[in-house]
C-alpha cells in the first residue's frame, strides 16, 4: 500500500508526463527504486534523495512529505520555482524579469 508521500511522488510524476523511468533519471536513481518509493510503505528516501524527487518534481520536499490540498502544491511549485531563480546568475535574473514584466503587460 503506497504512502502518501508514493502517492504525491506518482500524482506529480504524471501530471509531469514523466515515467518511472524519467523520474529515475532525473533523479539519479533507479527505476525499481522510484517504483518502491510510490507503492510500498517501506521506502525512505534520505533527505538529500527526496531533495532530489522534489527538484525533479518542481516541488518541495515538504510538500512530498506533507502536503495536501491544490494550493499546497501550487504554493510548492512557486517555491521550488524562486529556488531555482535564487540561484541564477544576476544577468540571467534581469533577463527572467523583463520576460515578466513583457508577460505581465498583457
Amino acid at each position: 500500500m503506497p504512502t502518501p508521500l508514493g502517492e504525491r511522488v506518482r500524482e506529480l510524476r504524471q501530471k509531469r508526463d514523466l515515467t518511472l523511468e524519467g523520474l529515475a533519471e532525473r533523479v539519479g536513481s533507479s527505476k525499481s527504486y522510484m517504483w518502491e518509493i510510490e507503492n510500498k510503505d517501506v521506502a525512505r528516501p534520505s533527505a538529500e534523495k527526496l531533495a532530489h524527487i522534489a527538484t525533479a518534481l518542481e516541488t518541495t520536499a515538504e510538500y512530498l512529505l506533507v502536503g495536501d490540498g491544490e494550493q499546497e502544491e501550487v504554493d510548492a511549485e512557486d517555491t521550488a520555482f524562486y529556488r531555482k531563480y535564487r540561484k541564477l546568475d544576476a544577468p540571467v535574473k534581469e533577463r527572467m524579469r523583463k520576460m515578466l514584466d513583457i508577460l505581465d503587460d498583457e
